[in-house]
């Protein structure tokens, strides 16, 4: 068993990423049910939601799962004392530094796992006195940093003494196998997990993803520096257009505004955003989340055991 394992009393060293709208109890307690680490995606919530997801996980699982706290929500001071009227001991942020919070979270014997995407931050988070990081390269789908994963992953890793969890192109055994040859002690996921039968999220969204093919994803906002990866549909390429032209930015903003909910929500593929990261071009068919985790590992055992590499 990993130390990432032994830490949270997970069976498998894989996170359910926490995907805005999407990560649910629905989800989230497949997952840990599973024997994975299922996360709910507060961001967007008030306080009474989470702490009613929260009893909703409980009724699935009773197993770990845990919280993440999107550190620019306005909100975040409630949705944290929720996580400590709740119980909850593992939370990760993304969006921020959590450095606020960690001193009543370590006093509540929380585990925080902050979600970075450079090796500056990876070190402040330790500094800070977080548990471990989970390193997220821009092949991820959603928010994303600069560095690709097979880049940042080892740096990370050499540079911090606190467990690693890698993030961004992982969609099959093969790419867990070369996850761990970068040093991490888990992963974590969340295009896969789109693809899971227990996932909320409408059939035309699971859909589009079985359809995608490797060139199907696009990153907007790099001239924001908030760059966000989704699937490309009409909507999107436009606002890439207008942004590559210096369109103001409430000419962007009346494009996207909704358009999260658009495709989480209504199904719209083609004025929504629906975001996805590059692997979505793996994604063939529709499976329970515990089959997902199951045949990832077992395929990365067999690839593992089946590399003779030699030089």
């Amino acid at each position: 068993m990993s130390t990432i394992c032994e830490m949270l009393g997970i069976e498998y060293p894989i996170f359910q990423g926490a995907m805005a709208r999407i990560a649910t109890h629905k989800i989230a307690g497949a997952v840990s049910e599973a024997g994975g680490l299922g996360i709910l995606g507060s961001g967007g919530w008030s306080a009474d939601q989470l702490r009613e997801e929260i009893r909703l996980t409980r009724e699935i699982t009773k197993k770990p799962f845990a919280v993440n706290l999107m550190l620019q929500m306005p909100n975040c001071d409630e949705l944290a004392q929720v996580i400590l009227d709740e119980n909850i001991k593992i939370v990760t942020t993304g969006a921020g530094s959590p450095k606020k919070y960690i001193p009543v979270f370590k006093e509540a014997g929380i585990k925080v796992i902050p979600v970075i995407a450079s090796v500056r931050h990876a070190i402040k988070m330790q500094a800070a006195g977080v548990d471990a990081v989970v390193a997220e390269g821009q092949e991820a789908g959603g928010h994303i940093g600069q560095t690709s994963t097979m880049s940042l992953l080892p740096q990370i890793v050499d540079a911090i003494d606190i467990p690693v969890l890698g993030a961004g192109g992982v969609g099959d055994g093969r790419s867990l196998a070369a996850i761990y040859a970068l040093g991490a002690q888990g992963i974590q996921v969340g295009t896969l997990f789109l693809s899971a039968e227990e996932c909320p999220i409408p059939d035309s969204y699971k859909q589009r993803l079985i359809n995608s093919i490797d060139t199907d994803t696009i990153v907007t906002g790099r001239k924001a520096k908030d760059p966000v990866r989704s699937l490309k549909n009409s909507m999107l390429e436009k606002f890439y257009q207008l942004e590559m032209e210096n369109a103001p930015h409430e000419e962007l903003e009346k494009l996207t505004l909704g358009s999260l909910s658009r495709a989480v929500y209504d199904g719209d593929m083609e004025t929504g955003s629906a975001m996805a990261g590059e692997i979505a071009g793996m994604i063939k068919n529709i499976r329970p989340a515990k089959q997902i985790i199951e045949e990832l590992f077992n395929e990365a055992e067999e690839k593992a055991a089946s590399l003779k590499i030699t030089y």
